[in-house]
């Protein structure tokens, strides 16, 4: 006999949980997320400076869980890492100690602080556009005097390149970021879209190279800052980082 396919769903993917509300009665359908009502849920979620808490309920008994990386987008990886777990019979506990375990690749939601009391964000390692939005999402909840973002661009897009750069543009003003800084052609969309739906031209800075955006940046950080940078690899936002944290 065939053995049943086990389906685990981000529900709060719109495309995803649109799909579950049709098909909900298949069976072996797993769901998680934080904002639809979900099989794996996180609850008391606590966002902390280096990590971030949270709680699920299984089969009617609490369990906490801690990630040492920031991010809401991280809590929904653990969720999903917690429905794999489960479907192979895995203890929550055993999960539990998994999840707090996990470190990231290097260059990936790296949080430096400098000597001037500048927190950076480096993420570095690669981007697309959903870990270009968290990444975003996720310096928007940082209590700051100002939020920087530093952003390059994203690379291997096709023909969607124009518009995914213009959607993070629309995230960088709907998150309040303070001030944004672009480096490379692709990346004047995000700023281009930023401008045209309201950020202030005087908080936009666009450059063609890394170079001068250090010295941009350099020359506006302040004590109490908190600064993304994120780009694709091949931008070598490693470069600014390192240059910025001296």
């Amino acid at each position: 006999m065939e053995k049943e396919s086990n389906i685990i769903i981000n529900n709060d993917n719109d495309m995803l949980h649109e799909w579950y509300l049709k098909n909900k009665d298949t069976k072996n359908i797993m769901t998680y997320g934080i904002q639809n009502k979900s099989d794996i849920m996180a609850k008391n979620i606590i966002e902390l400076e280096e990590g971030t808490e949270f709680e699920v309920e299984i089969e009617e008994k609490t369990y906490h869980f801690k990630i040492n990386i920031g991010g809401l987008h991280f809590v929904i990886n653990a969720l999903c890492a917690i429905c794999v777990g489960l479907k192979n019979n895995i203890s929550v506990d055993k999960i539990s100690e998994g999840i707090s375990q996990f470190e990231l690749t290097k260059n990936r939601m790296e949080v430096v602080e400098t000597k001037d009391g500048v927190k950076i964000i480096n993420d570095t390692y690669n981007a697309g556009f959903d870990s270009m939005k968290a990444a975003i999402e996720y310096l928007s909840t940082k209590a700051a005097n100002r939020k920087i973002a530093i952003l390059g661009d994203m690379l291997e897009l096709g023909k969607f390149s124009k518009e995914i750069h213009e959607k993070i543009g629309e995230e960088v003003y709907k998150n309040k970021i303070d001030i944004l800084i672009t480096v490379g052609e692709n990346s004047k969309h995000i700023s281009n879209k930023a401008l045209s739906i309201g950020m202030s031209r005087e908080n936009i800075f666009e450059y063609n190279t890394n170079e001068e955006a250090i010295a941009k940046v350099k020359e506006i950080m302040k004590k109490g800052d908190y600064i993304l940078v994120k780009a694709s690899n091949s931008m070598n936002f490693k470069q600014i980082v390192e240059e910025i944290s001296k």
